[in-house]
């Protein structure tokens, strides 16, 4: 597991990130270990994923996705540049619009959220060297290591959800702690979730929620890095939601299903060069806004394109139908649009408020109020989709009921759209049904309510930071006297 720097290897390619993933790590799904470079469970994913990795070899994305390293001299992946200007901000923007146009905004863990976190570890990097002179070097070390082979990673940061009237700290063996240190490095147990995106990782970082930063004991206060094949390290998947079924029933689950898995460690050692911070709670907490600063921004982009993908198939759902005249059906298609431009603007307003960080980065503006907006606005657009498509959202033919002679005429007939074949419109109608209804829209929903972590807690947390000192003295000396 040592960091080897010699033989780096540049942006990654299709079929070597298949390659990578057959390193023997272990993965359960349905009670059974599975190879997931040949499970069926996994095979859309691996390979959209593999696509949209080799997409950065064309004449049309190199330039867009890569950048030649300083230190090698590949082309690496844009994902971990290290932005110091505007321009470099504005093509890690670009990058990350690919990857996320590519995937219709349905990967929320795709490669370039989590490098994005490498990033800000780095960034992180001299307030680690107080916790631990090994630590700020390792951190940028370990981003070389990621950006020079363009590695996959996951990241792992809650604790099981057993009884959570109490919490980890009041029974130690349920969450994931330092057993303890040796030589070579600290040897871990216990479990973490949800790790998205796990099985199809190349590592996992895992580095302490801020719900159990401040909870008093120290032993679960760790920030590391590890390959997914570490011994020891159980990986259990989710029930897949696009597999045993036709393309067309399920066109974004088939794809994009980038599942969701439970990590079990079981006296996991962590070599000393992978760990970033132990221990120190209020630097980890204080941590996670610096770490996570370009991944939110990652994130938006990502949602961003998840809205656009909702404004395209509602119209086309309302054409098909012959509602998309109907006033109120204009009003909610510009509603959604109106949501979009928002979030746009937000996004927009991140970059022209960009600052340099602490660790020399141009950091864009923290993103802390669109995130709890964007968990109630994306229940909005799930909502917007079922109101237009109504009852058809339910009932569509299958591939294998268009083929079949005998039901064909009454299909053509019945079943078709005003201007749309019965194929298309079904194939349309199925695609509604993955956004807005089946179990992976609704896992997708769920994804977007939960992973900027509570929502309560953010909300809280905004209030208490926000400055409204200003405008708050202002009213209090406006109404300390009467009207003149």
């Amino acid at each position: 597991m040592v960091l080897q720097m010699t033989a780096t290897k540049g942006a990654m390619t299709g079929e070597r990130f298949v390659e990578s993933l057959r390193d023997g790590r272990e993965v359960w799904l349905n009670g059974e270990k599975v190879d997931v470079t040949i499970h069926p469970a996994f095979t859309g994913t691996l390979n959209e994923l593999a696509r949209i990795y080799d997409l950065q070899h064309t004449d049309e994305y190199r330039d867009a996705m890569t950048f030649v390293s300083p230190e090698s001299g590949n082309p690496v992946s844009v994902s971990y540049l290290l932005p110091r200007s505007m321009d470099d901000l504005l093509r890690r923007r670009r990058n990350s619009e690919i990857w996320f146009e590519e995937s219709w905004g349905q990967l929320g863990r795709a490669p370039d959220f989590m490098a994005s976190v490498c990033v800000g570890l780095h960034d992180f990097r001299d307030d680690l060297e107080q916790n631990d002179p090994r630590f700020g070097i390792n951190a940028v070390n370990y981003h070389r290591f990621c950006m020079e082979n363009d590695l996959a990673l996951t990241h792992a940061l809650g604790d099981p959800q057993i009884d959570r009237s109490s919490n980890v700290v009041d029974d130690p063996t349920l969450g994931l702690r330092i057993e303890r240190e040796t030589n070579e490095g600290i040897v871990v147990r216990g479990a973490k979730q949800l790790a998205t995106l796990a099985p199809l990782s190349n590592e996992v970082l895992s580095y302490l929620s801020a719900s159990f930063a401040l909870r008093g004991a120290r032993e679960f206060v760790l920030w590391f890095a590890l390959p997914m094949n570490a011994p020891g390290l159980k990986i259990l998947c989710r029930q897949p939601f696009g597999w045993n079924v036709d393309g067309h029933s399920h066109p974004f689950a088939t794809k994009y299903d980038e599942q969701d898995a439970m990590l079990f460690f079981d006296d996991v050692l962590i070599p000393w060069e992978r760990v970033f911070l132990l221990y120190d709670g209020p630097l980890a907490l204080r941590g996670l806004a610096r770490i996570n600063a370009w991944a939110q921004y990652s994130s938006q982009i990502r949602f961003q394109q998840r809205m656009r993908t909702f404004i395209g198939v509602t119209t086309l759902v309302a054409e098909a139908i012959g509602v998309d005249g109907f006033r109120e059906i204009r009003d909610r298609l510009g509603e959604l649009i109106v949501l979009a431009e928002v979030h746009r603007l937000a996004i927009r307003g991140a970059e022209a408020d960009a600052f340099i960080s602490p660790g020399g980065l141009l950091s864009p503006a923290p993103l802390r109020g669109v995130g709890p907006w964007v968990a109630d606005m994306s229940k909005r657009m799930v909502e917007i989709l079922r109101q237009v498509g109504a009852s058809g959202i339910v009932m569509q033919p299958s591939e294998a009921d268009l083929a079949n002679a005998e039901l064909r005429p009454y299909l053509e007939k019945y079943m078709r759209g005003r201007g749309w074949g019965v194929d298309e419109k079904s194939r349309l109608f199925r695609l509604a049904w993955d956004l807005a209804a089946d179990s992976f829209g609704m896992r997708q929903e769920l994804y977007e309510y939960l992973h900027g972590g509570d929502i309560t807690r953010n909300r809280t947390n905004l209030y208490l930071a926000y400055d409204r000192s200003r405008v708050v003295e202002r009213i209090k000396e406006m109404i300390s006297r009467p009207l003149a």
